[in-house]
């Protein structure tokens, strides 16, 4: 058994911890709110300008626009991945990885250039054998709006030089607090409806559908890339807060085991005491 002095330091090395846990788990559930209202606003549009672009796109030749244009081989593959600066959060990164080392696997390692968001995808992926063409780490604050419009002007103008036949989007989407799911989102070729797919059947375009495609193409990228990193912002707060929630509950049971040693070790000393005084009268005695 531990001496009482070391059960006492271990006691007081857990309650540090847990105090420092205790605070990240309140700091990550007060920005969870925040973020989580944003992710949530966000849906109803990035759902709404996907539906009406491709009710457009399936009103127009796909031939009139790069970005509409399906290759006849796909060669290359660009995925964009979302993950966290930071650790301390779960599984929350290494999901993401297991789902994007299946994506390479899906579509082969060789053929496949990763544009990665976060530290902690950068730092795994920097060490295997893939390309990475760009990585954006350590943002304060988090993935924002100008880094959604720089991404999403390189990638369509990637795609429309043929550099990639595809664009992907890796995140985690907030379904909950206790569950993120890894979602991979097809961002070019944009895939359009067809005349009875649902869409609107008689509408007049002002001005033609053609022009309003140009415009709407400019901005579908870029929202989905956004909409992208504000579920990932909420998924990486939701699943920090879990985990911190779960190691305070920890620490509380670790300390409930040492304080139960403790006072073991402590009763085991004052009847050994106890033994040796009793001891030393009854030789006094003789």
């Amino acid at each position: 058994m531990a001496s009482l002095k070391i059960i006492r330091k271990r006691i007081s090395s857990v309650k540090s911890t847990q105090k420092i846990t205790k605070a990240m788990k309140m700091v990550s559930a007060a920005k969870l709110r925040r973020a989580q209202e944003a992710a949530t606003a966000a849906r109803p549009y990035a759902e709404k300008l996907t539906e009406l672009l491709r009710s457009v796109a399936g009103r127009v030749d796909a031939s009139t626009h790069p970005l509409l244009q399906e290759r006849a081989e796909t060669r290359s593959v660009h995925l964009l991945l979302v993950t966290a600066d930071r650790g301390l959060c779960g599984g929350y990164n290494t999901n993401l990885i297991r789902r994007t080392e299946q994506f390479l696997h899906e579509h082969g390692a060789g053929r496949v250039r990763l544009t990665i968001v976060g530290r902690r995808g950068f730092d795994y992926f920097k060490k295997r054998p893939v390309t990475i063409a760009d990585k954006h780490i350590n943002l304060f604050g988090g993935p924002n709006a100008a880094l959604a419009e720089s991404l999403a002007t390189q990638l369509a103008r990637e795609y429309a030089e043929g550099t990639t036949d595809g664009v992907f989007l890796l995140y985690n989407a907030f379904k909950s607090p206790l569950v993120q799911t890894p979602t991979v989102e097809k961002l070019l070729p944009l895939t359009a409806e067809g005349q009875g797919d649902g869409g609107p059947a008689d509408c007049i375009f002002e001005p033609t559908a053609a022009a309003l495609l140009d415009r709407l193409l400019r901005r579908y990228v870029t929202a989905l890339i956004l909409h992208g990193f504000l579920e990932a912002v909420a998924s990486e707060h939701g699943a920090r807060m879990t985990a911190m929630d779960s190691a305070t509950s920890n620490a509380s049971d670790m300390i409930s085991r040492l304080t139960l040693e403790m006072n073991r070790a402590r009763q085991a000393t004052i009847t050994k005491e106890l033994m040796e005084i009793i001891g030393g009268a009854e030789a006094l005695k003789g």
